[in-house]
C-alpha cells in the first residue's frame, strides 16, 4: 500500500482494543506487517458528554457521527464500532464491510453475586432503557440510577457509592483481559442488546478497494446473526428510548432468533421466538408477532404500534 490504511475508531480503552484486533486481523489476512496500517483515535461527542444518558441527548448517533464524518470526508479508510452502537439506518455512502466473529453476548453482573441476591431497594447503575426495564421486570423493588462511563470509571461509581450494583457487557470485558469481572448473567435471565458482543467495520461505499480489503475479515455467520437483529429493529421502528433486547443464533444450519419488547418500567412485557433461513425475513416475522401481542405499554416505546 502507499500509504498506512487509515484505522477509524474513539479513543476509549475498550474501542482502542477493538481497533487493535481489527488491525492484526487485516495484517493476518492480507500478509501485511501491522505498520501498514494505522489506527486514528477520533473523539466523539457521546465520549465528551457523560453526565446524562444517550438516549436524552441524541441516541446512538453521538458514538457515530464523528467517525461517519471522518469516513465520508476521506479522512479515515474505515472505522470501527461496537455493532450495538450503530444506528439501525446508515447513510447511503457508508457501508458495513466485515463484522467480526462474536463475543460472549451475555451480560455481567458488577456488585451481588446474582440479579436474586441484590438487597431490597438497592440501585442499579445503567443508563441503558433495555437494561433499566429488564432489571424492573425482574425486580421491582430496585431503584434505577444513571451510570455512564468506560469500564473502570463505572467500577469506581460503584466503588464510591454512586450505585450498588451495575452491568456491564461480557464481550467488552473480555477484550480488555478481565473477563473475571462480576458474574455472568444467563441470556434466559437476560436477554442481550441486539447486536451485543459484535464488532464492525466501516467503510465508504464507493470504495471497492476497501470493501474488498476490510471483507476479507468478516464472519459470516456472525454478520448474518447482527443483521438479523437490526432488521428486527428496524421492523420495530426502535429508537434509542425502546426497550428491546434481542439474540439470533444458528442451531444446526437454522438461525432463531429470540426478542423482548418492555414498557420503560418493565411492567409489561411480551416476548417470542422464531426459526427460519433468511434473517430478514424472520425479523420481519417476528416483529410483527411481537407487535400483535404487545400491550399498550409497550407499544408506546415502538414506531409500529405507537398511535
Amino acid at each position: 500500500m502507499a500509504r498506512p490504511f487509515r484505522i477509524g475508531t474513539r479513543g476509549s480503552p475498550l474501542a482502542l482494543t477493538q481497533a487493535n484486533l481489527a488491525r492484526s486481523l487485516l495484517s493476518a489476512a492480507h500478509g501485511h506487517d501491522a505498520a501498514a496500517y494505522e489506527i486514528v483515535p477520533i473523539r466523539t461527542t457521546g465520549d465528551a458528554v457523560q453526565d446524562r444518558p444517550l438516549a436524552e441527548i441524541g441516541g446512538k448517533a453521538l458514538w457515530t457521527k464523528e467517525l461517519d464524518r471522518a469516513l465520508i470526508e476521506g479522512d479515515i479508510d474505515c472505522a470501527v464500532h461496537s455493532m450495538k452502537d450503530v444506528e439501525t439506518l446508515r447513510p447511503g455512502a457508508i457501508a458495513i464491510a466485515a463484522i467480526l466473529e462474536r463475543a460472549d453476548v451475555r451480560e455481567r453482573l458488577l456488585g451481588a453475586p446474582s440479579i436474586e441476591a441484590l438487597p431490597e431497594g438497592a440501585a442499579i447503575g445503567t443508563s441503558s432503557p433495555r437494561r433499566a426495564a429488564q432489571m424492573r421486570r425482574m425486580r421491582p423493588d430496585l431503584r434505577i440510577v444513571p451510570l455512564r462511563g468506560n469500564v473502570d470509571t463505572r467500577i469506581a461509581k460503584l466503588t464510591t457509592g454512586e450505585a450498588d450494583a451495575t452491568l456491564l457487557a461480557a464481550a467488552g470485558l473480555q477484550r480488555l483481559g478481565r473477563s473475571e469481572v462480576g458474574v455472568a448473567v444467563p441470556i434466559e435471565t437476560m436477554l442481550p442488546a441486539p447486536s451485543q458482543g459484535a464488532i464492525g467495520i466501516e467503510v465508504r461505499a464507493n470504495d471497492p478497494d476497501s470493501i474488498a480489503l476490510v471483507g476479507a475479515i468478516d464472519h459470516e455467520a456472525t454478520r448474518a446473526c447482527v443483521m438479523a437483529e437490526r432488521a428486527l429493529l428496524a421492523a420495530l421502528q426502535a429508537d434509542c428510548h425502546s426497550p428491546v433486547a434481542a439474540h439470533a443464533r444458528f442451531e444446526g444450519g437454522v438461525m432463531t432468533l429470540a426478542a423482548q419488547l418492555l414498557s420503560e418500567d418493565g411492567a409489561e412485557h411480551v416476548t417470542g421466538r422464531l426459526s427460519g433461513h433468511d434473517g430478514v425475513a424472520l425479523a420481519e416475522a417476528l416483529a410483527r408477532d411481537l407487535l400483535d401481542r404487545a400491550p399498550p405499554l409497550v407499544c408506546a416505546r415502538f414506531g409500529k404500534c405507537a398511535a
